[in-house]
């Protein structure tokens, strides 16, 4: 892959393709295609049951069945870290509030430490709450808090040093944090949302934005709005990074949730024309996944994105 545009691969942590086989394949075709970074999705479990309509899909169902093979990002990046040698390493995102974030924070800078520093933080607030009542977290209500003061934490902890925190959620007297993050002051920090809330903790605790799940129509308001946040933060707009997750499927038009079809999909020329509409809005990095169940398929996919649209955005 050439020029200054970044691609990602998801490499799928959860559905039946997620096997430690498949999983490691994915991350090594990623070093081998060009791709600049890969890229892990967050969940601990599934309960069985879950109220809440999953997001980003049209009929408000989760992608997969919920009893099939889930694997955890965290312990997977460390997997990974020891395979790979070029990618970064990031999670899309990961929902800060299921972890301690002091553990996490020492996790994460470990890692960074492991991969000299090639570790990305995506982050978010999620939105199962049976899945944060399995794990006891913080209550469901405020985890948009919570996730502003587990980011200022991890901000902290990868600074290294002795470090304290005083927070409305949570505190902790002075520790030693040793060693720091590779990366300095921190690995990168993108947050995922689409609300306004989450843009607002972009302008103030990230290093960028990563948008998943939007209409390209809906993408210049979102941008226009973050614009004004940063602004307001006395921060430079033209200072973030941009990134941008889409579902591709090379030769099957999907039906997107909004009516029309699914950016991503379609055929060769209509798919890099999408790519090229969310360029033009100022973005510099892409995390591409193909949804399915046969493995071969998957590989295929992937490594046409590789060679026939990636070189032409």
């Amino acid at each position: 892959m050439a020029g200054n545009t970044e691609f990602g691969l998801d490499v799928g942590i959860y559905g039946r393709l997620a096997t430690p086989e498949e999983v490691l394949r994915l991350a090594l075709l990623a070093e081998s295609e060009g791709f600049q970074s890969v890229w892990l999705a967050d969940h601990v479990v599934f309960p069985k049951a879950v109220a809440p309509a999953y997001p980003y899909s049209l009929d408000g169902n989760f992608p997969v069945p919920l009893n099939e093979p889930l694997l955890e990002p965290v312990a997977t990046m460390g997997v990974l870290v020891g395979a790979t040698r070029r990618v970064k390493i990031g999670t899309a995102v990961l929902v800060m509030p299921l972890r301690n974030p002091v553990l996490l924070a020492r996790m994460l800078a470990t890692l960074d430490v492991f991969s000299n520093g090639r570790i990305i933080l995506g982050a978010g607030v999620g939105w199962m709450a049976e899945e944060f009542a399995a794990l006891d977290t913080f209550d469901f209500t405020r985890r948009g808090q919570v996730t502003d003061e587990y980011l200022e934490i991890f901000k902290a902890i990868c600074a290294g040093g002795e470090v304290s925190y005083q927070g409305e959620t949570y505190q902790f007297d002075p520790v030693y944090s040793y060693p720091p993050s590779a990366q300095r002051p921190h690995p990168p920090i993108l947050v995922g949302g689409t609300s306004n809330p989450a843009l607002r903790r972009v302008a103030r605790l990230a290093d960028g934005w990563l948008s998943v799940g939007l209409g390209l129509d809906k993408l210049p308001e979102r941008l226009s709005l973050l614009r004004s946040l940063c602004e307001a933060q006395g921060r430079r707009y033209d200072d973030l990074l941009l990134y941008h997750k889409l579902f591709i499927n090379i030769g099957n038009a999907m039906e997107a949730k909004g009516g029309g079809r699914e950016p991503g999909t379609g055929s060769v020329p209509e798919i890099t024309g999408d790519f090229k509409r969310i360029q033009d809005l100022g973005y510099q990095g892409f995390i591409i996944r193909y949804r399915g169940e046969d493995a071969a398929e998957q590989q295929r996919q992937i490594s046409r994105f590789a060679a026939e649209i990636a070189p032409n955005i």
